[in-house]
């Protein structure tokens, strides 16, 4: 298979060979027959590493939606992701019972074990919680009567149950034992973050010293009120070990705030992410018995507040909205998008660039002067997964 481009690296036109699911070559020069052409953007393909459902698929056990329509619609989350031009994910369980999660992850396992096209576009699995702040502002909508201090036994039983998937996990640092279970995390080759968190900053510096390398959307799933400084915001953006994940859907984050974190991070040290749920790309009405709405901007609101229930947005509005309201480089936000969650997640070596021998995982797109991404086709390993 061949795709025609330009390099989202240097612009310049290109045709790149896929076989055997990997980059066998990239040519100068455009392919007249080849997907693509020299008006689309080649890139690495999109790397969304939290993601909660979407399009009526809830890997939550219907937390959003319906709870009989949370695992069918698994195949439908995986289709609306690659129209969107995302091509990898983590599919994340957020905070539970001890059993709900267990089964929860198991439902997934069970998905990705049935279905080649989905074991490829998962390099692994996001636990968001259940180690997370009690208290209101950082608990965001996790239920509060299963926030709970870190249990190595208990995420051992998790891990087992995610046949040993689980890549990411995101906790709160100020719990009772947190900081050695970062630790434990970070041994275990698992990628420990910071979210949901009202941390003092001394224990956010000391998360990050036990070895935390991400900050879980930053800036949300915090309080609506803090101190100007010290503060664990301030405290995240300065400390260099952690990469900040941040969704930049035009909803979650004010722009300038986008623009202050990509300054202060750079583009080594910032991930974009959708944390998208059940209820986007559904249409506007009332769902859950009334409890949440979807707005015609696709807006996810509990009804009748102008509060977030969730994010109803991909990484195609996420990618030109950071363009747009920051000083990145279209290379540098797509990198935001591929190479670094593929370096946070130990990938680096086969997937998040475009070259010979790395993973055949693409996204060709148009980037018009307003709105989303108009993605032209999405490849997960090789495979065509959405093509305009």
């Amino acid at each position: 298979m061949k795709l025609c481009g330009k390099n989202v690296l240097n612009g310049e036109v290109v045709t790149l060979t896929v076989a055997e699911g990997r980059i066998a070559g990239l040519q100068p020069g455009g392919d007249g027959s080849a997907p693509g052409g020299p008006d689309v953007w080649l890139a690495p393909g999109f790397f969304d590493i939290q993601v909660n459902g979407y399009a009526g698929g809830d890997f939550n056990g219907g937390m959003w939606i319906d709870k009989a329509q949370a695992a069918e619609a698994f195949p439908n989350i995986i289709d609306k992701l690659a129209v969107a031009g995302t091509a990898l994910f983590c599919p994340t369980v957020i905070t539970a019972s001890k059993e709900a999660i267990i089964e929860r992850l198991k439902a997934v396992v069970a998905w990705l074990d049935s279905d080649a096209r989905a074991a490829r576009a998962v390099p692994g699995l996001h636990l968001e919680g259940p180690y997370i702040a009690s208290e209101d502002g950082p608990r965001g909508a996790h239920p509060l009567e299963d926030a709970r201090d870190p249990d190595w036994d208990e995420f051992c039983r998790f891990q087992e149950a995610a046949a040993g998937r689980l890549r990411l996990c995101t906790l709160a640092p100020e719990r009772e034992g947190a900081l050695a279970f970062i630790e434990k995390l970070v041994e275990a080759g698992i990628v420990a973050a910071i979210g949901h968190t009202g941390a003092r900053p001394e224990v956010i510096r000391d998360a990050a010293r036990a070895g935390a390398s991400l900050s879980t959307h930053l800036g949300n799933g915090a309080h609506q009120l803090l101190p100007r400084h010290p503060n664990y915001i301030w405290e995240q953006l300065a400390q260099d070990a952690l990469t900040a994940s941040i969704i930049a859907d035009g909803h979650h984050l004010p722009a300038s705030v986008v623009k202050v974190i990509a300054r202060v991070k750079g583009p080594e040290r910032l991930i974009l992410v959708s944390d998208a749920v059940a209820l986007g790309g559904l249409a506007p009405g009332l769902y859950a018995e009334g409890r949440y709405e979807v707005l015609e901007s696709g807006r996810v609101n509990l009804a009748g507040t102008p509060y977030l229930a969730g994010a109803g947005h991909l990484l195609d509005t996420c990618v030109p909205n950071a363009l747009r309201s920051t000083d990145l480089t279209l290379a540098e936000v797509v990198g935001c998008v591929s190479a670094i969650p593929a370096r946070l997640l130990g990938l680096q070596t086969r997937k998040g660039a475009l070259q010979t021998g790395y993973d055949a995982d693409l996204t060709l797109f148009r980037l018009p002067e307003e709105g989303p991404l108009e993605i032209v086709a999405t490849v997960c390993g090789g495979e065509i997964t959405y093509q305009a």
